[in-house]
């Protein structure tokens, strides 16, 4: 095997005693010294969130405090790290929505596990879960971190309903009643 040797100019005097990089570094220094301060006195002041920001999922209620997840779970399903855990249960009778079969009677997200992919929000076909512009989460414990149904539908809230798909089938189906 054949050894390649570099040859190397030599160091002149002001590059043996690092002075350039020595002024160099100073420059930079003074350069930013006189700038304006760029740094924000968190928690009180918050950068701006960009448009599409996908933080902290949470859940949400129709207009009429409903829930909107009827626990199909595809969002348990396509979740890359296995962060959300749902346990399905039945409607209660009487709920206003009869022509939903299942809601979640435990919802889990634990946020230890989350990244923030977005896939659940998109995958949903309820629109139930939605992605907050939330994107400081803390606890001072692993069990904290484990968001459950409660905790979602207090981060989440109420949205307006876009589509008010439940509405249209309730009238739907007693329009469809009173024709017969």
């Amino acid at each position: 095997m054949a050894v390649i040797q570099v040859q190397r100019k030599p160091l002149s005097l002001a590059e043996r005693t690092y002075i350039p990089q020595v002024i160099g570094g100073l420059l930079t220094t003074i350069k930013y010294f006189f700038r304006p301060s760029e740094t924000l006195q968190y928690p009180e002041q918050r950068p701006a969130i960009p448009p599409g920001y996908r933080g902290v999922p949470t859940l949400v209620m129709d207009p009429h405090g409903r829930e909107k997840c009827v626990s199909c779970q595809l969002c348990e399903f396509v979740c890359p790290p296995k962060a959300i855990r749902i346990t399905p249960g039945s409607v209660a009778q009487g709920a206003g929505v009869d022509h939903v079969e299942k809601a979640p009677q435990a919802f889990d997200i634990d946020m230890l596990r989350c990244i923030y992919c977005g896939l659940c929000e998109e995958v949903c076909p309820e629109e139930a879960i939605v992605l907050q512009n939330q994107f400081s989460m803390s606890g001072y414990g692993r069990s904290e971190m484990v968001n459950h149904k409660d905790r979602l539908y207090e981060l989440g809230g109420t949205l307006p309903d876009k589509h008010f798909k439940w509405d249209k089938k309730k009238a739907a189906e007693t329009g469809a009643g009173g024709h017969h």
